[in-house]
């Protein structure tokens, strides 16, 4: 027997792509991070270590924002529904 009405399109939540895509994030700056971390270590005198020591440091930063709202994110179903104003 046929249907007669179909079923709705299968949509995600928003948050929770969102929180996939920071995941995601976070493991290709931990990736960047062991690269960087390998280079430094091979050629601890290169002159590129230096530069590889600024991007290590950047991208050091890049994670704790990727894990700061990655958390954001996550408390956000425990917070309140109540509109904030800003005032």
């Amino acid at each position: 027997m046929r249907k007669m009405v179909p079923d709705p399109p299968y949509t995600l939540d928003s948050t929770q792509v969102l929180q996939d895509t920071l995941v995601q994030s976070s493991e290709y700056v931990l990736c960047a991070l062991s690269v960087a971390r390998q280079s430094v270590q091979l050629k601890p005198t290169a002159h590129s270590s230096i530069v590889m020591q600024a991007v290590i440091h950047e991208m050091e930063e890049v994670q704790s924002l990727v894990e700061s709202a990655l958390m954001q994110l996550q408390m956000r179903p425990h917070l309140p529904s109540e509109p904030y104003t800003l005032h």
